[in-house]
C-alpha cells in the first residue's frame, strides 16, 4: 500500500507559533499536529470568525442528528473530498 501525502492548501497559513500567538497560548504540542482547519481560519480573521459560528452551529444546535452522528457525517463528507478530516 503506497501512502501519499495528505493535500496541502495552495495559500500560505497561519504556522503553529502564529495560531497559539493569537490565542494568547503557547504551542504545547508538535507543530505538526495543530489543524490546518485552524490555521486557516486564524490566518483569515475576515471570515474566521463566520466560518467557526457556523461550523458550531452546525455541529452542536438543534437538529434531529447527535454529536456522534454529525462527526460521522462530516468524516465522510470529508473523504469523499479526499480531505484529512
Amino acid at each position: 500500500m503506497t501512502t501519499q501525502p495528505p493535500n496541502e492548501a495552495w495559500i500560505t497559513l497561519a504556522s503553529a507559533e502564529e495560531t497559539a500567538a493569537l490565542h494568547g497560548t503557547e504551542v504545547r504540542v508538535n507543530p505538526a499536529t495543530v489543524l490546518n482547519m485552524g490555521r486557516l481560519l486564524h490566518t483569515h480573521p475576515r471570515i474566521g470568525p463566520r466560518f467557526s459560528a457556523l461550523l458550531r452551529e452546525i455541529m452542536t444546535g438543534p437538529g434531529p442528528l447527535d454529536a456522534a452522528e454529525r462527526q460521522m457525517v462530516a468524516s465522510v463528507a470529508a473523504a469523499a473530498q479526499d480531505c484529512t478530516y
